[in-house]
């Protein structure tokens, strides 16, 4: 099994690059890019995964504004936010399989490029605006968190499934810990997740520990300001520490296009009192 926490490259061409070769699994693709004004990336420089696969790609615009353009559409200038934790919902763009992009930065800006087997492709190109996105506050007390859905099973796409979490000072996120790793629908999906984290202020952490029944997987890892965190397999809370704010994107993909998940049954109580 891979490591599970990535960390980032500040000096490469990717700050993240992470394909289903070097994660150790089949299915979700993920890269972070820096981009200076004026600079771009395109198809052919976002790595697309695998060589022998084709995947359909969402490009979400994390910060900073940018032109984009995808088969053939252009989208014009996309006048981002200024941070992930200003609570408010980025712009993205869909794009299928076997489909040239390019964004070209008018400020600096930081892109994520979401990757995931593309199937028969017959879902266009298309901008998803920020108010195309639902905002939800999911939990209560010390576990309340605020959810973008960027691009959830209700909206069309082949395999990929896209949403961005804030959470803040002092609470739990992705909790009670949960998973979805058993292609056992109704009661459970299999999905693969990346959980890429931004920390405010940046020189902190939040506490992410990936565990299953058994435990022959059981890691707590300190994940670190544009750090990724892997999980194939098992339970995944994270915990944000006291002075504090957590920033995550998530990204998920499995053979199935659905997110159906099991609580630990050691802490279903919290939400399921008996």
């Amino acid at each position: 099994m891979a490591d599970l926490l990535i960390s980032p490259d500040l000096n490469g061409k990717a700050v993240q690059d992470i394909t289903p070769a070097s994660a150790g699994w089949g299915h979700v693709g993920f890269a972070t890019y820096d981009l200076a004004p004026g600079s771009m990336i395109d198809a052919s420089i976002a790595a697309t995964g695998d060589a022998n696969q084709d995947v359909e790609i969402c490009l979400v615009l994390l910060s900073g504004s940018a032109s984009i353009s995808a088969g053939g559409q252009d989208f014009g200038l996309l006048k981002g936010r200024k941070s992930v934790f200003d609570r408010v919902p980025p712009f993205a763009v869909y794009v299928p399989k076997n489909t040239d992009f390019t964004v070209t930065a008018e400020t600096a800006c930081e892109v994520a490029v979401c990757r995931a087997p593309g199937l028969d492709g017959s879902h266009p190109v298309r901008l998803i605006t920020p108010d195309d996105m639902s905002l939800e506050v999911r939990g209560s007390g010390s576990n309340t968190r605020h959810i973008c859905n960027i691009l959830p099973e209700t909206e069309p796409a082949d395999s990929l499934l896209v949403v961005e979490v804030i959470t803040e000072s002092g609470n739990w996120s992705s909790y009670p810990p949960h998973k979805h790793d058993t292609d056992d629908l109704p009661h459970e999906s299999y999905l693969e997740e990346t959980y890429y984290h931004r920390v405010d202020p940046p020189q902190g952490y939040v506490m992410h520990r990936v565990y299953n029944d058994d435990r022959s997987l059981d890691e707590s890892m300190a994940a670190g300001d544009r750090s990724v965190v892997l999980v194939p397999e098992g339970y995944h809370p994270v915990g944000v520490p006291h002075g504090y704010d957590s920033y995550y994107l998530n990204v998920m993909a499995g053979p199935k296009r659905v997110w159906k998940f099991r609580n630990d049954p050691d802490h279903d109580w919290i939400v399921n009192p008996k």
